[in-house]
């Protein structure tokens, strides 16, 4: 016995108990002057360096904890071999004491006026900890002591997690929640009773196990039995994974709200368990001061209340608080007995002083830029303080009025959640990152130089569409602690995509949007990719953004409207008919995208709008805003290249198939150049108007490599390049002799290249070898020459906004900032001293300059019109500069479709259930 011994500064007096993690003592600190509780580690576990490491870094956390209803961790003490944790002493007996007494009492359980305080306290110890991500691990009733005050403490918070074993095989003696009187004779009282099932299984935990051990308290407390005995441990760990509570044994005067909370903390599935201990406190708030009766017969559980109450500020705000109250006080019944409520609907503002970024551009996100955690607490979005600013991220709690902006996050498009709500990851700068919801380091994961979304699996692994070096536009995956991107199975023939995925419920799959063109998206399909390998299966054709909801809906985009039908998740088949659930959300056919999320709790947040990137003219627009039509039949079309003479090349998709196209506007003559089964896209002219380079791509030559025929359609296809990593050509030098280039390179990212070319028209023509010409580690696009050949111009994002550089070429040569907030996609004047450039809002720049021997020297730039054009898909021009110089030609200017401010968003609760009533999911099966 350690009694009378000296522990460092501690004096050993008594021994208060023991179990299987060690003896417990009061001792008394004798610098400090007070009585302490100290529980010295067994031997197993003082002699494991790594357990004694973990317990360091635990005991350090927990010693940051500070509440009421926490008991304190002091620090680790050492002395003659023996290791032990101090902690705060707690007088008074344990909850399992106090139970016991009961018992011995023949009492059913503690009578409600004394067991829901408790079960107060010990929820809002639980939301303390878990607001610092720390999880308890092993709640019992032995871990709660019962204050003489009336003040509850949970002891041992975190201090599972040092004690268990990282490795496979371990000693079922030594796992945290098994005594030693529990060993005894392989007999249990039902301490493992409290285990989560997917804690019983030794899968990975979060949050949620405690929620289900609060739940186990709760049951005991009212009941005053177990939730799930057993007579040995097998039999424990059988019932928690197979068999249900025995809901009859609630007593009568057990509040509704109470009798629900329970069967929501006691769903053996994890995600459809409550999501946050808070709304335990909420709910067991509203039964101590409005109490109802006899919930036993119930069979569905419901926290609606405690989420309405969260989001009542927002109603409240929006003048809606009568609507909010009135869901708030429905009495809630049985389903059998009445309808589902009716769902909530919220216009709320974003709670900052900004707007969504939702342009596609190179500057603003492509995708959606509102996100909802998986637990429906908490919406993230992108958004910039003016129209010209970059997009950062915010984080809003559903029950607050502001929104917090995430340091770090400059740049940042298509946020998505951890599952378990803790992380945010997102795309920015040509990398994929993540960042805690509650704000600190950014951290880079892998490159992504042009994010097609992506989607954090429970297992730990993100599925994401990087565009980068060999990944063309097609599915990867790489750990979320970071590492190297692997991809997914090699896509079938003609399929030239795989974007916006998401993975679905239990890891076995990923939902995707697939085409077989980059563009257009309403003809496009939704598949399932098998994890880790298999075949991928095409579920519906005609839609695109498809996410299967926790309802049993898949829900996707068609013409602009949010469309529903059942879905199987363990067929990945759809089993009834489509039912259009939204008109009026704001979509993107061009990209795929579409502005909504949907929360695992059923909760939908959406921008309404129209799409920002239907079939439009082309116009021309002078230096004043006039605009004149160039083009007036709509179309999906991209990359718009002028000849010298006047005729215009563009890129348009059918929503099946890139091609190029040429367009004389005298005669107002539209004619197909590519003419074979691939995608084209990115027409340069040469100079002398006879020819037009491309970039070519088939299912059997992925990824996309350059090409070139005469303008008028005769002779053949010429390939020009031939490399494994995408290229996109961009600009020929005036002699006709060098096509500047980019390259996607896995080291470098995206690089200007030169490709020389040797010959004439006569003798024809012989591409050379590439050379880099700017392949820095950062992302340098849109190389256009000057008329005169002897500078290259270029964008770059070597700083937050983009900028556009000049550099003397072929070189050597300094660079030269042109842009001053931004800018993209340079376009030099054939007929004046001038360089074009479109600012981050949308409008044109432009910056006279002048040589003087080899100095080339930029006047400030200055707005050459207030119009603003529709963008396009980043990474693919939206304008050309007409050959006279005075005229720019870009996607039709509508006064509507200038880039209003987008600072309100709609919220709608009870989406789940408003899904099955249109689309009943059992009637499908």
């Amino acid at each position: 016995s350690l009694i009378g011994r000296q522990l460092g500064a501690y004096r050993v007096d008594s021994l208060l108990g023991a179990g299987g993690m060690g003896e417990v003592y009061r001792a008394r600190d004798t610098k400090l002057g007070r009585d302490v509780a100290i529980k010295v580690l067994p031997s197993f576990f003082a002699n494991d360096p790594d357990r004694l490491a973990r317990l360091a870094r635990e005991a350090r956390l927990l010693a940051a904890l500070n509440h009421p209803h926490i008991a304190t961790i002091h620090g680790l003490e050492e002395a003659d071999g023996i290791r032990a944790l101090v902690m705060e002493l707690v007088e008074g007996p344990t909850l399992a004491e106090r139970l016991a007494q009961g018992s011995r009492l023949k009492a059913q359980g503690l009578p409600l006026n004394e067991a829901l305080p408790i079960a107060r306290q010990i929820a809002e110890a639980l939301e303390a900890a878990h607001e610092k991500g720390v999880i308890h691990r092993d709640l019992k009733p032995a871990n709660i002591k019962l204050g003489h005050d009336g003040n509850v403490k949970v002891l041992d918070f975190g201090v599972a997690k040092a004690f268990s074993s990282d490795g496979t095989g371990s000693d079922v003696s030594h796992l945290p929640t098994i005594t030693a009187t529990e060993l005894q004779a392989g007999a249990i009282v039902g301490t493992p009773a409290y285990m989560s099932p997917e804690q019983a299984r030794g899968q990975a935990i979060d949050k949620r196990t405690d929620i289900w051990a609060f739940g186990c308290v709760l049951y005991e407390m009212l009941t005053g039995r177990a939730v799930f005995p057993g007579e040995t441990i097998q039999d424990t760990i059988a019932a928690v994974l197979e068999r249900e509570p025995v809901w009859g044994a609630l007593p009568a005067q057990t509040p509704a709200g109470i009798g629900q909370l329970l069967r929501r903390c006691l769903d053996k599935d994890s995600k459809h368990r409550l999501r946050d201990i808070g709304d335990a406190r909420i709910e067991i708030d509203e039964a101590l001061t409005k109490p109802s009766v006899d919930t036993r017969a119930a069979t569905v559980p419901n926290v609606q209340t405690g989420r309405l109450r969260r989001v009542l500020p927002w109603a409240i705000a929006l003048g809606a608080a009568a609507i909010a109250a009135a869901a708030v006080l429905a009495p809630w019944a049985p389903r059998q007995a009445v309808s589902p409520p009716a769902p909530l609907r919220l216009t709320a503002d974003l709670g900052a002083d900004a707007s969504l970024a939702t342009a596609v551009g190179q500057n603003t996100i492509i995708g959606a830029s509102v996100a909802l955690s998986p637990d429906g607490g908490l919406f993230a979005f992108a958004a910039q303080t003016t129209s010209a600013g970059t997009p950062q991220l915010y984080i809003r709690r559903l029950e607050q009025l502001q929104a917090t902006p995430l340091a770090g996050t400059e740049g940042a498009a298509n946020p998505f959640f951890s599952p378990d709500s803790r992380w945010i990851a997102f795309f920015a700068q040509g990398k994929l990152k993540k960042i805690p919801v509650a704000g600190g380091d950014v951290v880079t994961l892998c490159d992504a130089a042009n994010g097609r979304g992506g989607s954090w699996g429970e297992d730990g692994t993100i599925v994401f569409t990087p565009s980068v070096a060999e990944s063309g536009l097609f599915l990867w995956r790489v750990p979320s602690g970071g590492g190297t991107p692997e991809p997914l199975p090699t896509p079938p023939d003609r399929e030239a995509t795989q974007r916006w995925a998401q993975v679905l419920p239990g890891g076995k799959a990923v939902l995707y949007t697939g085409n077989t063109a980059v563009g257009g998206y309403e003809g496009a399909y939704l598949a399932v990719q098998p994890l880790p390998t298999g075949a991928r299966k095409i579920v519906h054709r005609g839609g695109y953004y498809g996410r299967y909801l926790r309802s049993g809906h898949l829900v996707y985009i068609h013409e602009g409207t949010l469309v529903a039908t059942p879905f199987d998740l363990t067929r990945l088949e759809v089993t009834g008919q489509p039912v259009s659930v939204l008109e009026g959300v704001a979509t993107n056919p061009s990209t795929g995208a579409s502005q909504f999320a949907v929360s695992d709790t059923g909760t939908i947040v959406y921008l309404p709008g129209r799409s920002n990137s239907a079939p439009v003219p082309i116009q021309l627009v002078d230096r004043e805003g006039k605009t004149t039509p160039l083009r007036a039949t709509p179309a999906l079309w991209f990359n718009p290249a002028f000849a010298p003479d006047g005729r215009l090349a563009i890129d348009i998709t059918d929503g099946r198939q890139l091609d190029i196209w040429v367009y004389a506007s005298a005669g107002d003559t539209l004619s197909r150049l590519t003419l074979d089964a691939a995608d084209h896209r990115g027409p340069v002219w040469t100079p002398d108007g006879r020819r037009i380079a491309y970039w070519r791509r088939r299912a059997t030559d992925m990824p996309p490599n350059l090409y070139w025929q005469r303008a008028d359609g005769t002779g053949e296809v010429q390939r020009l390049t031939n490399s494994r990593n995408p290229q996109t050509p961009w600009s020929w030098h005036p002699s006709g002799r060098f096509l500047a280039f980019t390259e996607v390179n896995p080291l470098t990212g995206t690089d200007v290249m030169i490709l020389p070319m040797d010959g004439d028209e006569a003798s024809g023509w012989k591409p050379g070898k590439p050379m880099p010409f700017l392949n820095s580690r950062f992302i340098e696009n849109f190389p256009a020459f000057s008329p005169d050949g002897r500078w290259l111009a270029y964008e770059t994002n070597e700083s937050v906004p983009p900028q556009i550089y000049v550099r003397p070429f072929p070189g050597p040569g300094g660079k030269l900032q042109i842009s001053a907030d931004g800018g993209i996609q340079p376009t030099w004047s054939r007929t004046q001293h001038e360089l074009f450039y479109a600012a981050l809002n949308n409008r044109i720049m432009v910056v006279s300059y002048s040589v003087e021997g080899n100095s080339f020297r930029a006047e400030k730039p200055r707005l050459w019109s207030d119009a603003r054009y529709v963008p396009r898909e980043a990474g693919q021009r939206a304008f050309d500069l007409h050959p006279d110089g005075t005229r720019v030609a870009l996607a039709g200017v509508v006064e509507t479709q200038a880039q209003s401010k987008q600072e309100k968003v709609v919220f709608i609760f009870n989406f789940f259930d408003e899904l099955r009533r249109i689309a009943p999911v059992s009637q499908a099966r």
